[in-house]
């Protein structure tokens, strides 16, 4: 059944995840987009701390977990996303739902398979500005697309303590941007296409360890580190005379400028470190930090002279808590509880400030009586950016909810 379910799951994705608008942040402007959160929805759960070598889910931020899968593990999730948006005089609110992320993890003995398909970031975003001068120029942009990955990755069992994995990943996207400047009354404007071809290749390895403290506690700790790589950028821009109407539809004029922009971007190095201490399937709690390069993410038509990039900081706190994995009396004690909180600095900077994300999240995990399947839903509460500086403060709320499902293969049956 399982495997049916991947098939017409893979199908599905490969129609609608590359059309979807993942964000409506007017970030997403800049650079490649919003880059989105990697792992699954029970990782995120806790703030994305992913320290633990567990053996019925996924776990993609490190691919040295894949070898301490026991069963056949396919996850799949998606999130409901409201937005409100706010300057100093005013404000807006977007919504959005999207898929986050298909993948499958099977157990080798002592090695783990992983692959699977995810966006990296996003690129969805309105924005119109209007001259309070009726002789001064008014502008609307539009974006749409981004960047997902298809992944393919291996973890080997050094130890019973001690895994080894790596990770192979290639990046394809499209995102398509349109501005339209305009006089207010004068019918004709002018209009700046531009279609951008993202593709390349990279890598990340990772390390996870874990030991007996006493009798109960354990210490449980990951290391990860993706490689900066170079992400190919075709940027076919067009320029134009346009005349529009009141509902804003455009008809062409005159062309004025076609050219085509080839340029090498640079996705950053990333290390990310994780340690926690907790009782197996009891509890746990742990601390994570990640930290990565500025990089070079600035593409042809948003190189601007009050936009640059820094380094990525994110803190996270997080774990879990199960009354009774055991009991068969109550349902209730069997529900995984989840939360954390995160604190991070993107690396954007726009007019010289810093733009900054910060969220709690809760989560709770439903065992599906009978299996080692689960369903997992996780909500989170956030503030990203501020209203300082002309710049927009985002106060958002997300619902996640993900599957993951078990199932054993290459077992043979034995009939009596």
């Amino acid at each position: 059944m399982i495997k049916k379910i991947i098939t017409s799951a893979f199908l599905i994705l490969s129609f609608v995840s590359f059309a979807q608008e993942g964000t409506a942040s007017p970030y997403s402007f800049f650079g490649i987009g919003d880059v989105r959160y990697k792992g699954t929805s029970d990782i995120r759960s806790m703030a994305g701390i992913a320290v633990e070598q567990d053996s019925i889910h996924i776990n993609m931020d490190n691919p040295a977990s894949y070898a301490n899968l026991k069963n056949t593990t396919f996850a799949v999730g998606g999130t409901y996303n409201t937005t409100k948006l706010k300057t100093s005089s005013e404000s807006a609110s977007a919504r959005r739902t999207t898929l986050d992320y298909l993948a499958v993890g099977l157990p080798l003995g002592k090695f783990g398979l992983g692959f699977g398909l995810l966006p990296y970031s996003s690129v969805g975003y309105k924005i119109e500005s209007l001259a309070t001068d009726a002789s001064q120029n008014n502008n609307r942009f539009n974006g749409t697309g981004g960047l997902s990955k298809v992944f393919l990755g291996i973890g080997y069992k050094i130890t019973p303590s001690l895994s080894f994995g790596a990770d192979a990943h290639y990046n394809f996207g499209k995102i398509e941007t349109s501005s339209l400047e305009f006089i207010t009354g004068v019918p004709v404007g002018t209009r700046e296409l531009n279609k951008v071809d993202l593709s390349g290749v990279n890598f990340d390895a990772g390390l996870m360890y874990q030991t007996k403290i006493n009798k109960k506690l354990s210490f449980f700790s990951s290391l990860n580190y993706t490689l900066e790589s170079t992400l190919s950028s075709t940027n076919k821009r067009s320029i134009s005379t346009v005349m529009y109407n009141a509902s804003y539809d455009l008809s062409l004029v005159d062309a004025i400028d076609d050219v085509t922009i080839q340029k090498d971007l640079k996705l950053p190095s990333k290390l990310t470190i994780g340690v926690g201490i907790g009782e197996a399937r009891k509890w746990l709690i742990g601390a994570q930090v990640s930290m990565r390069d500025a990089g070079s993410l600035a593409i042809s038509y948003n190189n601007l002279d009050n936009v640059s990039y820094e380094k990525q900081q994110k803190y996270s706190l997080g774990g879990y808590y199960i009354p009774n994995y055991k009991s068969y009396t109550s349902y209730a004690k069997r529900i995984v509880y989840r939360g954390g909180f995160r604190y991070e600095k993107t690396g954007l900077v726009v007019n010289s400030e810093s733009i900054n994300d910060m969220g709690i999240t809760l989560g709770i995990g439903m065992p599906i009586t009978g299996s080692f399947s689960n369903i997992n839903f996780g909500f989170e509460i956030g503030k990203k950016g501020t209203t300082t500086s002309g710049l927009v403060q985002e106060n958002y709320a997300n619902l996640s909810v993900g599957m993951s499902l078990n199932d054993k293969w290459f077992v043979k049956r034995k009939f009596n």
